[in-house]
């Protein structure tokens, strides 16, 4: 088992950078960089209004903190466009537009103040933590087949904090938030 990781491990180390001289993909990267750029602007201005509509105080916390993370994220994403030689751009993120929308309409439908509202609101930031984390892993693979290892580290940096933030979601609606709803009812 051992010898097949180790083994698994040197095929990907000698693939690393394969794609260097390919400038389509270098350009379809470069689009979805611009793409999640728009995705954490875009989640930057939706987590106050999340913030404001939840009701535990460790959900209000974890948003909190997962905005400051995600101002970080955003300069972040800055300096990968630096690397790569692009000016910051935001390209509209559909994906993204849906998701926070449907976060924005669990606020309207549940009851403001309701441990309902706090389940719907965990359930629409995973839906978003779960497309940032398949976005920031594919991302950071792809960089590291175009040999773009500095880019690739800051993508995987933010790929464990949208890990741990899911996970803390998680926590709270594991320990706390579904519990309370479901006492209410």
């Amino acid at each position: 088992m051992e010898n097949t990781t180790k083994n698994h491990n040197n095929t990907l180390q000698s693939k690393m950078g394969q794609g260097a001289n390919d400038r389509m993909l270098q350009e379809f990267f470069g689009e979805e960089i611009k793409d999640i750029y728009y995705a954490e602007k875009h989640i930057v201005s939706v987590l106050p209004k999340m913030i404001d509509a939840a009701t535990s105080k460790d959900l209000k916390q974890a948003f909190q903190k997962h905005l400051s993370e995600t101002k970080i994220q955003v300069e972040r994403l800055e300096n990968v466009f630096e690397l790569i030689g692009k000016s910051p751009f935001a390209r509209k993120c559909n994906a993204i537009e849906g998701l926070t929308k449907e976060g924005e309409s669990i606020i309207e439908e549940t009851e403001e103040g309701s441990v309902t509202r706090d389940v719907g609101l965990i359930l629409a930031a995973q839906k978003v933590e779960h497309y940032e984390i398949a976005t920031y892993g594919g991302l950071a693979q792809l960089a590291n087949t175009l040999g773009f290892d500095e880019v690739a580290e800051l993508l995987n940096a933010t790929l464990e904090e949208e890990r741990e933030a899911d996970h803390l979601l998680s926590s709270i609606a594991k320990n706390d938030v579904n519990y309370s709803a479901a006492s209410k009812n």
